[in-house]
């Protein structure tokens, strides 16, 4: 099982035709559909752990993961992925908890009577996308909730935790708590570090201390930037293994390196393709590669796992697989 814990919203899709013109209008082509980085990449997930083959016999540890005392199961199989997270009682929080189960991620989200569930108007377009966010009920995440369904997951589960709930006030305590009851049941733990912005809000330091120890720890470009400082991705993920096991340095375009606490590294460059949107390709690439490594695969094969679902993600409108 992977218990995926975070944020699930709606998004307002905005793809604007070219710069947009402030005080104006700006042609666009809007579209609603179910966003959150945890929820995104609970959805590529389950769309992952059905194109992933073993790589791994049973009992063996896939390559620099497991830790002495650790366990972790060789495969993950389709309909083992559950999404933690926390929606209103709302008309927008029952479509987004149905899409999630109709795409095999199993419900474990939290229904919080008098809030609304969370919404983020994406403005993309090919090269970027800005977001503009209201967290609503995704703040009132439990971290009672978080803990229970933590502890009653099987053994050998992986805790795969959304930055958004470390970065903000009212979610915090359920993000450290989901790292704390995976500390207590003896999960690998991955973290995404979410963004740029809330993590310069918080502080580098705050946050590098509360995933301190974990197995592997995401970020894109710009978060390594305020994570690590400044210097090349390679050099940027290895000063991160002073805090984490393993870290991952997206690069978009460019590919993705990987660096581990013993001092080896990986990377893998990305496939060329047209990109049509870019959101929710860094939750694509997530999944890819947490599919691949828990699977078995090494890191360079679990890199480029990533960057093929990453680029599938592209190519299309909208964060969730179509």
């Amino acid at each position: 099982m992977i218990v995926v814990v975070g944020d699930l919203v709606t998004d307002v899709l905005v793809e604007h035709d070219g710069p947009i013109r402030p005080g104006s209008d700006t042609a666009a082509a809007i579209r609603v559909s179910g966003g959150g980085q945890a929820a995104n990449t609970a959805a590529w997930l389950a769309r992952a752990t059905q194109l992933t083959p073993d790589r791994a016999e049973p009992g063996q540890a896939a390559p620099g993961m497991v830790q002495p005392g650790r366990t972790r199961s060789s495969r993950v199989a389709p309909g083992r992925v559950q999404l933690v997270a926390a929606v209103g009682d709302d008309q927008a929080g029952r479509d987004r908890v149905a899409e999630l189960v109709a795409a095999g991620v199993a419900d474990a989200v939290q229904v919080r009577a008098g809030a609304a569930t969370g919404s983020v108007v994406v403005l993309t377009g090919a090269g970027e996308r800005t977001m503009i966010t209201d967290r609503g009920a995704c703040l009132l995440l439990d971290p009672a909730h978080v803990t229970a369904v933590i502890a009653a997951g099987p053994p050998g589960s992986h805790l795969h935790l959304s930055g958004y709930p470390l970065l903000h006030a009212g979610s915090r305590p359920a993000g450290l708590a989901a790292l704390a009851s995976a500390k207590d049941q003896g999960l690998t733990v991955s973290v995404d570090a979410a963004s740029a912005a809330p993590l310069r809000d918080a502080g580098a330091e705050l946050f590098l201390a509360w995933v301190r120890g974990v197995d592997l720890l995401l970020c894109n470009a710009d978060e390594a930037d305020v994570l690590a400082g400044p210097g090349s991705p390679s050099s940027q993920a290895a000063r991160l293994t002073g805090f984490v096991q393993h870290a991952v340095v997206k690069q978009g375009a460019a590919g993705a390196v990987w660096a581990s606490r013993d001092g080896s590294s990986w990377s893998a460059p990305a496939p060329n393709v047209p990109v049509k949107d870019p959101t929710g390709a860094g939750d694509a690439f997530a999944a890819g590669l947490l599919s691949a490594w828990l699977a078995g695969a090494d890191p360079g094969t679990a890199l480029a796992a990533g960057a093929t679902l990453g680029a599938e993600a592209v190519q299309h409108l909208g964060a969730r697989p179509v």
